[in-house]
C-alpha cells in the first residue's frame, strides 16, 4: 500500500496552483446522462474519485475519450445499461449521482449502498435520495443489498422540500427535474457554487432552471438536452486548505488560478486570527511570515458558512495559534476523530464529543507514523506532517489521492520534503 514519507519543518514558499473543483466535476460527468451527443469537459482534476467516475460512464455503455490538456469528451449515446456496477459503487460514494439521470432517462436504475469515506457510515444516509426518488413518481424496492427505483411511466415533475440543506440530494434533484414532465420546485435547497455551475451547464445544454444559488429552485421540464461543452471551475477547498497550510508553516506562497470569490468566511475568518493575506480575482497570497495567530472557534454550516470539507485543515491551524479554539462540526459524524492523530504528534486536543473538540496552542508538532482515515483527514494529516519536526509516515493515501491530484509533486514545487513510497 502506498505511503507519503515526508519531513517536516521547513518553510515553504513560490506558488501552487489550484486544480478543478472535486465537488463539481463528480456531478458533470453524470449530468452528460441526460445530453445527446459529446460533451467536453476541460479542467477536469486527475484524481482518483474522477477515474471512478469516468469509469462507471463506461460501465454504463458510455465513450470517454483524452483530448489532451486536462479535457476529456464524454457520450452518453451509447449508454444502455441502467445497473451500477457494485464494485465501482463501492469505491466512490459520488456514485449516487448517477442515479438521478438514469431514471430520467430509462425510468429505472439499479445500484447498491454507496461507497467513500469512513465519515459516512451512519452519518451520511441516502434516504433524501430515496424520498426524492419517489417525490418524481418513482417506486423504491430494496432486496438483496441493492434498491431497484423504477418509473414505468417515466419520471413526473414534483414539488420537493428538503428537511435538511444537502448539497448532492439538490443536484440529483435538479438533474431529474430537467428531464421530467412538467414543473419541478426544490426548497430549502443547498446554495454552493457548484450547484450553481451545474445549473448554468444544464441551461447552456437546454435546460430551464431558475433559482440555482438560493434556497428555491423552480424547473420547467424539457424534452432533450444537447452537448455543450464545461470548463471545472478552479477548487475552493483546495484553495481554503493551501492558505491555511501558508499561515500554519509562516510561509509567504501565493495561490493561482483559484476562485477568492466563494471563501468569503475564511477571508473574515483570517483578520480575526491575524493571518496577512492578498486577494486578486484569481490569486490568493498568503503573507504567513506576517502572521501572528490567534484562535478562534468556528461551527461549521452549509454554504457560504464555513465549509465542513476546510475544518480539517483548520484544526491543524489552530494547533500553531495562540489560545484555545472550539471546533463544532455539524454536518458529519466521526469527522473530528482525526484529532487523535494530531495529539499522537504533540498537540494539546481535547474532545468533548463527537461533535466538538478543543484546541489549545501553540503545540510543536513531532512526527509519527499515521494512516489516512478519509479524504479531508488525509489532507490534513499532510499538513500536520509539514509543520512537525522530524519524519512523519501517512499510510492510506488513496484516500487522499482521491480528492487532491499529484499532491506531492505540487507540494514539492513550493519546498515541501515529501515523496511517495510503494
Amino acid at each position: 500500500m502506498a505511503k507519503f514519507i515526508i519531513h517536516g519543518g521547513n518553510q515553504l514558499s513560490g506558488e501552487i496552483a489550484c486544480c478543478g473543483a472535486k465537488n463539481e466535476a463528480l456531478k458533470l460527468i453524470p449530468a452528460v446522462l441526460l445530453m445527446d451527443g459529446n460533451v467536453e469537459i476541460s479542467n477536469l482534476p486527475a484524481i482518483e474519485d474522477v477515474e471512478r467516475a469516468s469509469e462507471l460512464f463506461k460501465y454504463l455503455g458510455g465513450t470517454v475519450e483524452d483530448k489532451g490538456g486536462k479535457t476529456w469528451s464524454f457520450s452518453a449515446d451509447g449508454v444502455k445499461e441502467y445497473r451500477l456496477s457494485s464494485d465501482l459503487v463501492n469505491k466512490f460514494r459520488a456514485s449516487i449521482m448517477f442515479v438521478g439521470p438514469l431514471l430520467a432517462k430509462f425510468g429505472k436504475a439499479e445500484f447498491p449502498h454507496p461507497g467513500g469515506c469512513v465519515i459516512g457510515a451512519g452519518s451520511r444516509p441516502i434516504d433524501m435520495f430515496l424520498e426524492g426518488y419517489q417525490k418524481f413518481g418513482a417506486k423504491v424496492h430494496y432486496d438483496d443489498g441493492h434498491y431497484i427505483i423504477s418509473a414505468p411511466n417515466g419520471i413526473q415533475g414534483a414539488y420537493c422540500f428538503f428537511n435538511q440543506i444537502s448539497v448532492t440530494t439538490t443536484e440529483s434533484m435538479m438533474m431529474m427535474g430537467t428531464l421530467a414532465k412538467g414543473k419541478t420546485i426544490l426548497r430549502n435547497c443547498a446554495m454552493e457554487p457548484e450547484i450553481i455551475e451545474l445549473a448554468d451547464f444544464l441551461n447552456r445544454a437546454g435546460a430551464k432552471i431558475k433559482g440555482a444559488g438560493t434556497p428555491e429552485i423552480v424547473i420547467e421540464g424539457v424534452e432533450k438536452l444537447n452537448a455543450v461543452s464545461v470548463e471545472v471551475m478552479p477548487d475552493r477547498i483546495e484553495m481554503g486548505t493551501f492558505a491555511m497550510l501558508a499561515a500554519a508553516t509562516h510561509s509567504d506562497l501565493t495561490i493561482t488560478e483559484a476562485c477568492p470569490e466563494y471563501a468569503e468566511v475564511l477571508w473574515g475568518m483570517f483578520d480575526k486570527i491575524g493571518v496577512k493575506y492578498e486577494l486578486g480575482l484569481d490569486y490568493v497570497k498568503v503573507l504567513g511570515s506576517q502572521s501572528d495567530l490567534k484562535a478562534l472557534d468556528i461551527k461549521t454550516h452549509e454554504y457560504p458558512g464555513f465549509p465542513t470539507d476546510m475544518q480539517s485543515p483548520y484544526v491543524v491551524l489552530m494547533t500553531q495559534a495562540k489560545g484555545s479554539s472550539l471546533i463544532h462540526e455539524t454536518i458529519y459524524d466521526r469527522r473530528l476523530l482525526f484529532a487523535d492523530s494530531l495529539s499522537q504528534m504533540g498537540a494539546s486536543i481535547v474532545m468533548c464529543d463527537p461533535h466538538r473538540i478543543v484546541v489549545n496552542g501553540p503545540s510543536s508538532l513531532h512526527g509519527k507514523k499515521l494512516v489516512s482515515p478519509d479524504l479531508r483527514a488525509g489532507i490534513a494529516l499532510v499538513m500536520a506532517a509539514l509543520l512537525a519536526e522530524g519524519k512523519t509516515e501517512i499510510d492510506n493515501i488513496y484516500q487522499i489521492d482521491r480528492g487532491y491530484e499529484d499532491i506531492e509533486n505540487r507540494l514539492r514545487s513550493i519546498g515541501a520534503d515529501i515523496s511517495r513510497q510503494d
